[in-house]
């Protein structure tokens, strides 16, 4: 069924329009958690899942916000940090990347054998800041 009224594009907002065969469930996942977001920005939980949504959708500006966002709910959370540092390679910013993960280690973050396998962090890894974090005990 063609409806005539319904928005063809991928901004396509949920407010007042089917989405049905407009999003995909990942844009329309994102616009659900950003309607959410909207509603209470203190939310760990709708921020974290919210990140993540928008960093495989390749919103790279979105997901650094959300990331620092996060990062300022919960300063001394390492996931936040690390995940804050992973946005910010992708995005291109290597020194705050690098910088994000130095901290995520100083505050517990300890799987380093994901940190040395995350694909997020491809662009770091010739950065000899990036191999120095595997000698930061």
């Amino acid at each position: 069924m063609n409806n005539a009224n319904a928005p063809q594009h991928e901004n396509a907002s949920l407010s007042g329009y089917p989405w049905f065969g407009v999003l995909s469930q990942l844009e329309f996942d994102i616009e659900f958690f950003e309607q959410l977001f909207a509603r209470d920005g203190t939310s760990t939980e709708v921020c974290r899942v919210l990140a993540e949504l928008v960093a495989k959708k390749g919103l790279l500006d979105r997901a650094v916000e959300l990331d620092r966002h996060l990062v300022n709910l919960l300063p001394e959370d390492a996931l936040a940090r690390y995940n804050l540092g992973c946005s910010l390679a992708r995005a291109g910013c290597s020194k705050e990347a690098i910088s994000a993960l130095s901290q995520a280690i100083l505050l517990g973050y300890d799987d380093l054998h994901h940190l040395e396998a995350d694909p997020d962090l491809d662009s770091l890894r010739d950065h000899p800041d990036f191999q120095n974090l595997f000698n930061e005990d």
